[in-house]
């Protein structure tokens, strides 16, 4: 990736307020990119977006995605070069609990932003970021490729194929070549494995989870401890976000696929190896214990093959698991210490950039 090439660039984020939207926002912020962002209000309480005093230098819209008018009158005032949408209801188990909100927000939302670009007068470059769990899974052993069959088993990770279904067409339908070429717009789609880094407060996901039980003296819950998953540091996905829009930008339609990020590896380990790397790292020491009531079905085994990424793209991860669970750790420390959100952030960022350059 190269950081220059964001500077005064035009950017619009859905999903902006999130916990990876409002990294990603902070991150183009300090690249001095022209950032809007397009969202619901921040989902959790607390949160990084208003904690880190995100919108502070940003154009930050309110807004639903399934707001077809809304959305297309924003983007179309805006005009902006790149998209990253990344506006979605991300939570397997509230996938359960809200299945139309999950297919509405995912999918009709994809064709909402997709449509609205369609119809500015200049080029696009559009990043759809799906998840690793668009996948058939068949629970196997080695990681799965961009060319494997799409699926889903819950409405969450079903949604997400659906919505790579429409990117696809969109493409093929509307973009690329078929709208002319480089002075068309370009589409890609971005699936990422598990994504964990400090200001995070989602529900009902991991590292949250571990934090708040640590803090309350508690054992931390477990629904599934020996569910393996992908873990992948929030700088190193969002790098290969930026990468792969980069790439569009500069050489075009060859990058208009589907792509994989996933870590190392060794770092595609179980929510009980997580659980236990995270509580060696408090000085309070913990514990978790297994929930043993019913739960919905989610996948046992998941593993990304990131070749093309790293063949194509020239990215790969630069935190190993190790190194990014001391950076969460160190994060929430400094948040408990009543540090600025905002400085731990670009304190990591910061040191996150002398990786790329490689010093």
């Amino acid at each position: 990736m190269d950081t220059s090439f964001w500077s005064g660039r035009k950017v619009f984020i859905t999903g902006h307020t999130g916990f990876k939207g409002s990294w990603l926002s902070l991150w183009l912020q300090h690249l001095s990119a022209r950032v809007i962002g397009y969202s619901l209000p921040p989902p959790s309480d607390p949160n990084l977006f208003e904690s880190a005093n995100v919108g502070a230098g940003m154009v930050s819209i309110e807004g639903d995605v399934r707001d077809t008018t809304h959305l297309r009158a924003s983007i179309r005032e805006h005009e902006p070069e790149i998209v990253i949408h990344m506006a979605a209801q991300s939570i397997v188990r509230a996938s359960y609990e809200d299945p139309i909100e999950t297919y509405s927000t995912n999918v009709m939302g994809t064709v909402n932003v997709l449509d609205a670009i369609r119809e500015l007068p200049r080029r696009v470059i559009f990043v759809n970021v799906t998840t690793d769990k668009c996948y058939e899974n068949k629970e196997w052993v080695w990681g799965y490729r961009e060319s494997d069959r799409l699926g889903g088993h819950d409405p969450y990770s079903n949604s997400k194929a659906c919505a790579e279904l429409v990117t696809q067409s969109y493409r093929d339908s509307f973009f690329g070549t078929n709208a002319g070429g480089d002075q068309g717009k370009l589409v890609a789609t971005a699936r990422a494995g598990n994504v964990i880094g400090g200001g995070d407060w989602t529900r009902d996901q991991l590292i949250p989870d571990i934090i708040k039980a640590i803090r309350e003296q508690r054992p931390v819950l477990l629904r599934n401890p020996q569910a393996v998953r992908p873990w992948q540091f929030v700088l190193d996905c969002l790098c290969g976000y930026m990468t792969l829009a980069q790439q569009l930008c500069l050489k075009g339609a060859e990058y208009a696929c589907a792509w994989n990020f996933g870590p190392r590896l060794e770092d595609t380990l179980s929510v009980q190896d997580i659980v236990e790397r995270l509580i060696a790292l408090s000085p309070r020491g913990g514990s978790w214990i297994r929930d043993v009531t019913t739960q919905p079905h989610e996948a046992g085994y998941l593993r990304l093959d990131t070749s093309l990424s790293a063949l194509k793209l020239r990215w790969s991860p630069r935190l190993g698991l190790t190194e990014s669970l001391e950076w969460i750790w160190n994060w929430y420390e400094e948040y408990f210490r009543q540090q600025d959100p905002k400085a731990i952030c670009l304190d990591q960022i910061g040191k996150f950039e002398k990786r790329l350059n490689g010093s």
